[in-house]
């Protein structure tokens, strides 16, 4: 298994008015061999501030095995260099076959984010590869290339290269801040 670029992204829901939308267009991402979601939170604080906390996640169990193993390994590698690598593959596979899944967000209590969430909102973290790009960042590695920086570009800031018109970009702009 090919492991694309993967990315954290981190989004927030003022009176959040769930339908099922979100999952189900990941599910279809995931179909179309677009994205994988490698583990996600979804964490819900109703007006009380008391949370809800759902773990998502759209591996099959061996892709979570294997995925699991190949992080143990980077993280062991980084600790005790070779020797560490293979006891951290093992141990990442081991846990990940245990819980039938990749938990990077396990400890939902751990992440900064979660505090900050207002009451009757929600939030959600969610790790996606990037399977789609696989091919491409091959290429550009064989290529001698790498990746200098990347992010997210604001819809106002397509009217200067022509890809929007204002009326076009206000409209995008409006929907990606709708609840904010």
């Amino acid at each position: 298994m090919a492991i694309g670029p993967v990315q954290l992204i981190v989004l927030g829901f003022r009176h959040p008015d769930f339908h099922g939308e979100v999952i189900a267009e990941l599910e279809r991402l995931r179909q179309t061999d677009t994205v994988r979601v490698i583990d996600a939170l979804a964490v819900y604080k109703d007006e009380n501030g008391a949370m809800e906390v759902e773990h998502l996640s759209n591996l099959t169990r061996e892709e979570a095995i294997e995925l699991g193993s190949k992080i143990g390994a980077l993280v062991g590698l980084g600790i005790e260099g070779e020797t560490g690598m293979e006891a951290g593959a093992a141990i990442g596979a081991a846990a990940a076959d245990a819980a039938g899944k990749v938990a990077v967000f396990e400890d939902a209590q751990a992440w900064d984010v979660l505090a900050e969430i207002p009451n009757d909102s929600a939030s959600a973290l969610i790790l996606i590869e990037h399977h789609w790009a696989v091919p491409l960042r091959d290429a550009i590695a064989r290529a001698g290339g790498y990746r200098v920086s990347d992010g997210f570009i604001s819809p106002f800031d397509l009217i200067g290269i022509g890809l929007l018109n204002a009326d076009e970009a206000e409209q995008l702009h409006d929907l990606e801040t709708a609840g904010a």
